[in-house]
């Protein structure tokens, strides 16, 4: 159960900061946090990653619905029987995905906000979908024995 757990909260978590965003900020605004080591910048992006596949809404929702749906299903199947490590991984890439996933459906774009400057604007739920993907890599490289 603990894996729906961070699944809920951090898809929680992704859709509050993004509605605090889009409540309190106009889109193109910035705000530096931190001496401007951290800005938040209200980005609406309606393509993938980098902006890639603009004006693929359908593909955008549908490929990643069906890996949602698909990491859930497993997710279910193996509660009991999979590594701790494994199952954090996926639950974070799970979040990840339903957080932009309700954005694609809901407006048609990402609400993206979190802007280093040196990189292109991105929000929690690419966090938990890069953070969930590198410790995935990390276990298959370095601890799955099976």
């Amino acid at each position: 159960m603990v894996y729906y757990f961070i699944i809920a909260a951090a898809a929680a978590a992704d859709r509050l900061l993004k509605y605090l965003v889009d409540s309190n900020m106009t889109p193109g605004e910035s705000k530096a946090l931190l001496g401007g080591l951290v800005n938040i910048t209200y980005v609406r992006n309606s393509g993938a990653a980098f902006s890639m596949l603009q004006g693929h809404r359908a593909l955008l929702i549908v490929i990643p619905a069906v890996l949602i749906a698909v990491g859930l299903i497993y997710v279910t199947k193996h509660l009991k029987n999979r590594n701790r490590f494994m199952m954090t991984s996926l639950s974070l890439v799970i979040a990840g995905g339903i957080g932009n996933l309700i954005d694609r459906i809901a407006t048609g774009y990402v609400i993206d906000y979190i802007d280093f400057r040196i990189w292109p604007v991105f929000n929690l739920a690419d966090i938990c979908v890069t953070v969930g993907c590198v410790l995935l890599c990390i276990y298959v490289i370095f601890m799955d024995r099976g």
